[in-house]
């Protein structure tokens, strides 16, 4: 248990410290640290939260100790927080567990359990598309839904569609990339293209669904931003019996011409009070690529803010001064 705790050449360990601001040191079966009082006393609760999620059979990954590090700063029962979150597994396949790794994830994903309609925005790397189409992909193989739409406005395109060599996938295959990229991660290929042959899982550029009627579907629209408002209401307004939508989008990257309004940005002004439709906003802190990627949304959120000062976020209080504090804490034989 102890070198599941500490990760292979203490990575788990270097990452800790860094989370903590404090020093880790490990000998034979107990962890000693060394910082803050107020550090130490944070780092005693979150190993030993650490150390129940393994004993219950979790494992420990950098996304799983940032989350339950940025968990223990706040208040109320973080521990609980931190076992829903973690123990939530989507879908496995192949011995990979999909699930939420943040807060906001997690919200995201309960409620396109319990709202018709789900909208996700923010930046790219916060898991939008990824986790609906997990959520799309365990409900169509548990039988809760009988296909699957995915569907992407081709902005790039324009009327231009019908001119591109091939027949439809070939068309619109470089504008869809992205979710089939996300379906051969969660299903074996052949049976990917058993769903694709007999039609339960459809793909297709948004423009194919004007005039359908979709029932028993979970449907998927991906990058939303580029949607008109009028692409948005015919779009929203194909819910048939028994389906749900997904709509995700980053309102920072609207690929329209010049001028033309954002179906997303719009539809939040028009739906927000409305019953059974959700919106949950993600921010860099939910970036689950590379690091550099939440670096980079930062940026220019920051660049962003200093040049509309009214979107300043309001300061964040004094950090504690660093006095020293030694305490040892044993970790699981």
């Amino acid at each position: 248990m102890a070198a599941l705790l500490v990760g292979e050449h203490d990575a788990h360990l270097r990452t800790l410290e860094s989370l903590l601001n404090c020093d880790i040191y490990l000998r034979g079966n107990q962890l000693t640290l060394d910082g803050t009082a107020a550090e130490v006393e944070r780092g005693e609760a979150l190993v030993d939260e650490l150390v129940a999620l393994l004993r219950s059979g979790q494992s420990l990954d950098t996304s799983t100790l940032e989350l339950a590090a940025s968990l223990s700063n706040s208040r109320g029962d973080w521990a609980r927080d931190l076992d829903r979150i973690v123990s939530d597994v989507i879908l496995e396949h192949r011995g990979r567990r999909i699930r939420p790794k943040t807060v906001n994830q997690k919200a995201y994903v309960d409620a396109i359990r319990s709202n018709t309609i789900t909208f996700g925005v923010g930046p790219a790397g916060t898991g939008k598309t990824y986790l609906a189409m997990a959520m799309a992909t365990s409900a169509l193989l548990s039988a809760e839904v009988a296909r699957i739409i995915l569907t992407r406005p081709a902005v790039e395109a324009g009327e231009k569609l019908g001119f591109l060599p091939g027949g439809l996938m070939e068309k619109v295959d470089p504008y869809l990339r992205p979710l089939f990229d996300a379906l051969y991660d969660m299903m074996d290929t052949d049976k990917l293209t058993e769903h694709l042959a007999r039609g339960t899982i459809e793909v297709a550029p948004l423009a194919y669904m004007r005039g359908r009627t979709l029932n028993d579907s979970l449907i998927i629209l991906d990058e939303a931003q580029n949607t008109s408002p009028e692409q948005m209401k015919m779009f929203l307004t194909r819910l048939g019996f028994g389906a749900k939508m997904i709509v995700t989008g980053d309102i920072t990257q609207i690929d329209l011409p010049r001028g033309q309004h954002s179906g997303l940005v719009h539809v939040r002004e028009v739906l927000a009070e409305i019953p059974d439709i959700a919106f949950i906003h993600f921010d860099s802190q939910d970036v689950v690529r590379h690091k550099l990627v939440q670096d980079i949304v930062s940026a220019y959120k920051q660049h962003g803010e200093q040049h509309h000062p009214a979107r300043k976020a309001a300061p964040r209080g004094t950090s504690e001064k660093r006095h020293s504090g030694r305490r040892s804490a044993a970790a699981a034989e």
